[in-house]
């Protein structure tokens, strides 16, 4: 994963104690932003120093001029300062600072860190910074290579996790990276180093039933077990704070997108279509490939009507008093017959 890997190759400098005079990670993807400019918060200098010379500011309360002149003046008895500006896509003359960056302080590590999108890489102020010091661009990670980062960040941690946990997690929460470490996080609390993180841990964690919940009712559906389908349902409305129908909405939609990006890929590789719905373990895509075979591609093309005509009415247009379960169960019978 190239993303991750331009992340792992930064740290793993950083870790060697080479610092730059300038820093930019900008990007989608805030976790790998945080991780970063935290590393350097608290290794760049030692403890000793970091009171007198280490400043964090946020972008919506400094400006380029003042930015400057922190990031100009001399360490206090250290051999470097280090200034990290936090959310600085909200400094509003952020460009005004190509003059710093042009001759940067050799005696400063200045951090910007530019969050939820990317920098114009054809400003100025961005090609000198190109030149001067490090740009890391932080992009979030395709839904295919989520379950991989997993795998390997817990391993990595030193708690190996069972793919069926993966598969729960990444279905679950989606690419949402920070969301993921911090639940995996809340796990490993209760966990010894070495020990695997299962499916009832995620289960136990997250908040979701053993048996009823969309993953359950997806596989069923894929089968056309209607009798435990309904079953499902039935249980998953006793309980709609943790099966808010929006959310079942939107699991189904994903569902069945796989389902039709499986038909769209007759004849590539099982390893490619694995790839494109974001499945790595076969175990898990044989269920797909069971239901591609349950679902045609002119159905699942009705499915798709289906499916943003009940979220329009979940969320109350054509529908003033309809229960958001009960809307889900109308949803499946016209799924089944569709």
């Amino acid at each position: 994963m190239a993303k991750s890997n331009a992340y792992l190759d930064l740290l793993k400098t950083l870790k060697k104690g080479e610092y730059a005079p300038l820093y930019l990670f900008h990007g989608e993807e805030p976790y790998f932003i945080d991780e970063l400019s935290r590393y350097i918060e608290q290794h760049a200098l030692p403890e000793a120093d970091q009171a007198f010379n280490q400043m964090v500011v946020y972008g919506r309360d400094v400006d380029a001029r003042a930015l400057t002149d922190m990031s100009s003046r001399l360490p206090m008895m250290a051999p470097r300062q280090v200034v990290i500006v936090r959310e600085a896509q909200d400094m509003k003359n952020l460009a005004d600072l190509e003059t710093y960056v042009q001759r940067p302080s050799p005696t400063t590590v200045l951090v910007l860190c530019h969050k939820n999108k990317k920098i114009d890489g054809r400003s100025k102020m961005a090609k000198a910074l190109l030149q001067q010091g490090v740009v890391f661009e932080s992009k979030k990670l395709y839904e295919n290579e989520v379950p991989g980062w997993i795998t390997d960040w817990c391993r990595h941690e030193g708690y190996p996790i069972e793919p069926e946990a993966v598969a729960l997690l990444t279905e679950y929460l989606g690419n949402q990276l920070s969301t993921l470490i911090n639940e995996i996080g809340k796990i490993v609390l209760n966990l010894e180093p070495g020990d695997p993180i299962r499916v009832d841990h995620i289960q136990s964690s997250i908040g979701i039933s053993r048996e009823y919940n969309v993953f359950e009712l997806q596989k069923v559906i894929g089968l056309r077990q209607n009798k435990e389908i309904f079953r499902i349902l039935h249980f998953m409305s006793l309980d709609q704070k943790a099966n808010p129908p929006i959310m079942v909405i939107g699991s189904l939609f994903t569902y069945f997108l796989k389902i039709y990006t499986i038909h769209r890929m007759t004849g590539a590789s099982e390893k490619d279509m694995m790839s494109a719905i974001g499945v790595p373990f076969p175990k898990f895509f044989a269920e797909y490939r069971q239901a591609a075979r349950q679902f045609r591609p002119v159905q699942l093309e009705r499915i798709f009507g289906l499916l943003h005509h009940f979220d329009l009415r979940l969320k109350g247009v054509n529908n003033r008093s309809t229960d958001g379960m009960e809307l889900i169960t109308e949803l499946i019978h016209e799924i089944l017959q569709a």
